[in-house]
């Protein structure tokens, strides 16, 4: 059996946050625990950022009674324009998919791009999906908060 291969999901949105708000937003444990693979019904259990190229990321997310663990190492980290981390993919089991959040400055805030690569094809709709409500959970925070 072969499998089909990797896609990319990718979305976009615009926030009326500068594009180093929405930079640092991502590297920030504190904040980012606020909102980054946050769920409705669960509970942040930890965060963890070592925010250099080589470093770390754990985010722990309690879900229905079940810790659900996230880890990835960034590649890049250029602020406050592009980030790109590995990321667990659970559809491809052992493999490390890629993340690359790339941010332009406008005149009313900043545009984001996510680019999600190595998923296959049958997880493309609902890890864009998932990714929108995640840019809403930042947008809905940076507005929120002063800063």
């Amino acid at each position: 059996m072969t499998l089909d291969p990797p896609v990319v999901a990718r979305v976009s949105r615009h926030f009326n946050a500068s594009a180093e708000r929405v930079f640092d937003a991502w590297l920030d444990p504190k904040t980012a625990g606020r909102w980054l693979l946050a769920t409705a019904t669960g509970q942040m259990v930890r965060v963890e950022i070592d925010a250099r190229v080589g470093g770390r990321f754990t985010i722990v997310d309690r879900r229905d009674g079940e810790d659900v663990e996230h880890c990835g190492e960034y590649l890049e980290i250029d602020r406050p324009r592009r980030l790109v981390f590995t990321f667990p993919s659970r559809n491809i089991p052992g493999r490390r998919a890629r993340v690359c959040v790339e941010i332009v400055a406008r005149d009313s805030g900043c545009e984001l791009t996510l680019t999600h690569e190595g998923l296959r094809p049958e997880y493309a709709a609902r890890t864009e999906a998932g990714w929108n409500q995640i840019l809403e959970r930042l947008a809905t925070d940076l507005d929120q908060s002063t800063g």
